[in-house]
């Protein structure tokens, strides 16, 4: 299959979902050249704010390698990923992503993530969601453990 075949069947299950009342975004995930996951919205059929297609195609890929890394794989998306998806993306360590729709396209028709940006830039008093943070002294007893721990998992 090629970059387009993979990109299309992106496409066909962002709307094929739409179809059935989910959100209008799809991805696939490609190892070898092969689709081992796929994944739809499903944010309000789940009622999870991070059901994305890319979250839910990370998750089945991981799943199915047995791994949290993805190194090796690549993502196709119908659309550019939203800074949530974005993050997902590098957490996961995927080498390449390919997307059809632009974030600019998705904005045209209501999905607007520019303001998630806008708020990562200010201040934790300035967001719209306020963020305040308790000092304690024991704040940092879980990264002192981490740094201890022989037999971690680095990631």
């Amino acid at each position: 299959m090629t970059k387009e075949d993979f990109i299309k069947r992106a496409i066909e299950i962002a709307s094929q979902n739409v179809a059935v009342g989910g959100g209008p975004f799809g991805a696939i995930i490609v190892k070898d050249g092969k689709i081992i996951a796929e994944g739809v919205n499903r944010v309000t059929s789940n009622n999870d704010p991070t059901a994305h297609a890319e979250v839910q195609a990370i998750r089945e890929a991981c799943a199915k390698l047995g791994n949290f890394e993805l190194k090796g794989c690549e993502i196709y998306t119908s659309c550019e990923p939203c800074p949530m998806c974005f993050s997902a993306i590098y957490w996961a360590r995927l080498d390449k992503v390919f997307f059809a729709a632009t974030h600019l396209d998705a904005e045209k028709v209501g999905f607007d993530d520019a303001f998630i940006y806008r708020e990562i830039k200010l201040h934790h008093q300035q967001r719209s969601i306020a963020f305040e943070e308790i000092d304690l002294h024991e704040k940092l007893m879980p990264f002192r453990l981490w740094t201890q721990k022989e037999d971690k998992t680095a990631y």
